[in-house]
């Protein structure tokens, strides 16, 4: 692969991670509006719609599901059980696996959540399978990253 000189690297418009670093801003600051009705944060909303999806998972099935750490992820969940939209509760197989379960007000926010994909899918202009293949290709390159990372 020819490598391209210094100077054209070092360049804001060339650079991959800015490009998705600003769009990861530019999505936060659209959801703060849609879910600030709901008194969520972005990750808040994040592990609502973990749960959504699957309810009843442990911390650790969540952290991986979403790639957060225990220590990021154990506040945010304490802050959705003092809202009264999850509990927290000991596993009864083993007590050092604490499992999440949505409480009742928990599955109501579905509902007032549902409008909210759409709302940003019209704001990206996006059909349905450029969004697809987008966030596949988003996925391969963090599994990339990962991987060099690793190594």
């Amino acid at each position: 692969m020819a490598r391209a000189p210094a100077a054209d690297l070092l360049k804001i418009d060339h650079l991959l991670c800015f490009a998705l670093y600003s769009a990861g801003h530019a999505f936060t600051r659209l959801y703060k509006p849609l879910l600030d009705p709901l008194g969520l944060t972005y990750p808040q909303f994040l592990v609502m719609i973990a749960l959504w999806e699957n309810d009843g998972q442990t911390v650790s099935e969540i952290g991986d599901k979403l790639l957060l750490e225990s220590s990021t992820l154990t506040p945010l969940l304490k802050r959705l059980e003092t809202a009264g939209l999850i509990k927290r509760t000991r596993d009864k197989d083993d007590e050092r696996v604490v499992r999440i379960t949505l409480t009742r007000q928990g599955l109501a926010l579905k509902d007032k959540a549902a409008s909210i994909p759409e709302t940003i899918g019209c704001a990206t202009s996006l059909t349905i399978g450029d969004v697809k293949k987008l966030a596949s290709e988003i996925k391969t390159l963090r599994q990339k990253l990962q991987t060099a990372l690793a190594a």
